[in-house]
Protein backbone atom coordinates (compact mmCIF):
# COMPACT_ATOMS: atom_id res chain seq x y z
CA UNK A 1 0.00 0.00 0.00
CA UNK A 2 1.41 3.35 -1.04
CA UNK A 3 0.79 5.99 1.60
CA UNK A 4 2.34 8.76 -0.48
CA UNK A 5 0.40 7.82 -3.62
CA UNK A 6 -2.95 7.78 -1.82
CA UNK A 7 -2.78 11.38 -0.58
CA UNK A 8 -4.17 14.00 -2.98
CA UNK A 9 -2.09 16.89 -4.35
CA UNK A 10 -3.65 20.30 -3.61
CA UNK A 11 -3.64 22.73 -6.56
CA UNK A 12 -2.89 26.29 -5.34
CA UNK A 13 -4.40 29.45 -6.86
CA UNK A 14 -2.87 30.52 -10.17
CA UNK A 15 -1.91 26.97 -11.18
CA UNK A 16 -3.77 24.96 -13.84
CA UNK A 17 -3.43 21.23 -14.38
CA UNK A 18 -4.47 19.67 -17.70
CA UNK A 19 -4.53 15.96 -18.51
CA UNK A 20 -4.49 14.82 -22.17
CA UNK A 21 -4.13 11.05 -22.72
CA UNK A 22 -1.14 10.17 -20.51
CA UNK A 23 0.45 13.64 -20.48
CA UNK A 24 0.01 15.98 -17.49
CA UNK A 25 0.67 19.67 -18.17
CA UNK A 26 1.04 22.10 -15.26
CA UNK A 27 1.02 25.88 -15.88
CA UNK A 28 1.79 28.57 -13.34
CA UNK A 29 3.30 32.02 -12.91
CA UNK A 30 6.89 30.73 -13.18
CA UNK A 31 6.46 28.52 -16.25
CA UNK A 32 5.02 25.36 -17.72
CA UNK A 33 5.98 21.72 -17.18
CA UNK A 34 4.68 18.54 -18.78
CA UNK A 35 5.33 14.88 -18.01
CA UNK A 36 4.13 11.62 -19.53
CA UNK A 37 2.76 8.97 -17.17
CA UNK A 38 1.80 5.32 -17.62
CA UNK A 39 0.14 2.54 -15.58
CA UNK A 40 -1.80 4.95 -13.31
CA UNK A 41 -5.05 6.94 -13.59
CA UNK A 42 -4.74 10.67 -12.91
CA UNK A 43 -7.84 12.79 -12.19
CA UNK A 44 -8.46 16.42 -11.23
CA UNK A 45 -11.32 16.75 -8.71
CA UNK A 46 -12.31 19.79 -6.62
CA UNK A 47 -8.90 21.49 -6.74
CA UNK A 48 -6.96 18.28 -6.07
CA UNK A 49 -5.00 15.89 -8.26
CA UNK A 50 -5.69 12.25 -7.44
CA UNK A 51 -3.43 9.42 -8.60
CA UNK A 52 -4.90 5.89 -8.64
CA UNK A 53 -3.41 2.63 -9.85
CA UNK A 54 -5.30 0.09 -11.92
CA UNK A 55 -4.18 -3.08 -10.15
CA UNK A 56 -1.93 -4.42 -7.41
CA UNK A 57 0.96 -5.38 -9.72
CA UNK A 58 4.43 -4.71 -8.37
CA UNK A 59 5.31 -2.28 -11.19
CA UNK A 60 2.15 -0.21 -10.72
CA UNK A 61 2.57 -0.11 -6.94
CA UNK A 62 6.12 1.13 -7.40
CA UNK A 63 5.09 3.93 -9.78
CA UNK A 64 2.05 5.05 -7.78
CA UNK A 65 3.91 7.12 -5.18
CA UNK A 66 6.58 8.19 -7.67
CA UNK A 67 4.08 9.76 -10.06
CA UNK A 68 2.24 11.50 -7.22
CA UNK A 69 5.55 13.01 -6.02
CA UNK A 70 6.48 14.11 -9.54
CA UNK A 71 3.15 15.90 -9.96
CA UNK A 72 3.55 17.53 -6.54
CA UNK A 73 7.06 18.74 -7.49
CA UNK A 74 5.75 20.12 -10.81
CA UNK A 75 2.97 22.07 -9.06
CA UNK A 76 5.32 23.45 -6.41
CA UNK A 77 7.88 24.36 -9.08
CA UNK A 78 5.55 26.46 -11.23
CA UNK A 79 4.08 28.22 -8.17
CA UNK A 80 7.11 28.75 -5.86
CA UNK A 81 10.21 27.51 -7.73
CA UNK A 82 13.19 25.42 -6.61
CA UNK A 83 16.57 26.65 -5.37
CA UNK A 84 19.88 24.90 -4.77
CA UNK A 85 22.93 26.60 -3.25
CA UNK A 86 26.51 25.43 -3.70
CA UNK A 87 29.46 26.60 -1.61
CA UNK A 88 33.06 26.71 -2.88
CA UNK A 89 35.41 25.78 -0.02
CA UNK A 90 39.10 26.29 -0.74
CA UNK A 91 41.76 28.97 -1.10
CA UNK A 92 41.42 30.75 -4.43
CA UNK A 93 38.16 29.05 -5.44
CA UNK A 94 35.98 31.57 -7.30
CA UNK A 95 32.78 31.70 -9.33
CA UNK A 96 31.58 34.34 -11.81
CA UNK A 97 28.43 34.38 -13.89
CA UNK A 98 27.69 36.36 -17.04
CA UNK A 99 24.21 35.58 -18.34
CA UNK A 100 23.93 31.79 -18.72
CA UNK A 101 27.70 31.17 -18.52
CA UNK A 102 29.27 30.16 -15.24
CA UNK A 103 33.05 30.44 -14.86
CA UNK A 104 34.65 28.44 -12.04
CA UNK A 105 38.21 28.65 -10.71
CA UNK A 106 38.65 25.42 -8.73
CA UNK A 107 42.42 25.06 -8.46
CA UNK A 108 43.02 23.54 -11.90
CA UNK A 109 45.46 25.04 -14.42
CA UNK A 110 42.48 26.48 -16.32
CA UNK A 111 39.07 27.91 -15.48
CA UNK A 112 35.97 25.82 -16.15
CA UNK A 113 33.22 27.50 -18.21
CA UNK A 114 29.74 25.95 -18.16
CA UNK A 115 26.78 26.87 -20.38
CA UNK A 116 23.70 26.45 -18.19
CA UNK A 117 20.21 25.74 -19.57
CA UNK A 118 18.11 28.89 -20.11
CA UNK A 119 15.45 27.70 -17.62
CA UNK A 120 17.96 27.92 -14.74
CA UNK A 121 18.86 31.34 -13.28
CA UNK A 122 22.39 31.64 -11.89
CA UNK A 123 23.51 34.02 -9.17
CA UNK A 124 26.94 34.16 -7.57
CA UNK A 125 27.62 35.74 -4.17
CA UNK A 126 31.21 36.58 -3.19
CA UNK A 127 31.55 38.30 0.18
CA UNK A 128 34.96 39.12 1.61
CA UNK A 129 36.01 36.61 4.27
CA UNK A 130 33.32 34.08 3.28
CA UNK A 131 33.23 31.24 0.80
CA UNK A 132 31.70 32.02 -2.63
CA UNK A 133 28.13 30.74 -3.11
CA UNK A 134 26.39 29.76 -6.35
CA UNK A 135 22.58 30.02 -6.31
CA UNK A 136 20.63 28.02 -8.92
CA UNK A 137 16.90 28.75 -9.32
CA UNK A 138 14.31 27.24 -11.69
CA UNK A 139 10.77 25.87 -11.87
CA UNK A 140 12.05 22.39 -12.85
CA UNK A 141 13.37 20.47 -9.80
CA UNK A 142 15.06 17.76 -11.88
CA UNK A 143 16.95 20.30 -14.00
CA UNK A 144 18.18 22.28 -10.97
CA UNK A 145 19.43 19.09 -9.31
CA UNK A 146 21.16 17.93 -12.49
CA UNK A 147 23.00 21.24 -12.98
CA UNK A 148 24.00 21.35 -9.29
CA UNK A 149 25.32 17.78 -9.45
CA UNK A 150 27.33 18.60 -12.59
CA UNK A 151 28.95 21.63 -10.91
CA UNK A 152 29.67 19.62 -7.73
CA UNK A 153 31.22 16.85 -9.84
CA UNK A 154 34.08 19.08 -11.01
CA UNK A 155 35.63 19.15 -7.51
CA UNK A 156 33.90 16.96 -4.92
CA UNK A 157 34.66 17.79 -1.27
CA UNK A 158 37.57 15.76 0.01
CA UNK A 159 37.33 14.14 3.46
CA UNK A 160 40.51 15.53 5.07
CA UNK A 161 40.21 19.33 4.81
CA UNK A 162 36.74 19.58 3.27
CA UNK A 163 37.95 21.47 0.19
CA UNK A 164 35.75 21.36 -2.89
CA UNK A 165 32.23 22.21 -4.06
CA UNK A 166 29.54 21.27 -1.55
CA UNK A 167 25.85 21.99 -1.02
CA UNK A 168 25.06 24.65 1.59
CA UNK A 169 24.23 22.85 4.82
CA UNK A 170 25.76 19.53 3.70
CA UNK A 171 27.49 17.58 6.47
CA UNK A 172 30.77 16.10 5.26
CA UNK A 173 32.21 12.92 6.67
CA UNK A 174 35.67 13.93 7.87
CA UNK A 175 38.69 11.69 8.36
CA UNK A 176 41.64 12.08 10.67
CA UNK A 177 45.00 12.70 9.04
CA UNK A 178 48.19 10.75 9.61
CA UNK A 179 48.91 9.87 13.22
CA UNK A 180 52.59 9.96 14.09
Amino acid sequence: MSRIGNSPVVIPEGVTVEINDNVVTVKGKLGELSQEFSSVAIKVEEGNVIVERFSEKKDEKAKHGLYRSLIDNMIEGVSKGWTKQLELVGVGYRANSQGQKLELALGFSHNIVIDVAPEVKIETVSDKGKNPIIKLTSHDKQLVGQVAAKIRGFRRPEPYKGKGVKFVGEELRRKAGKSA
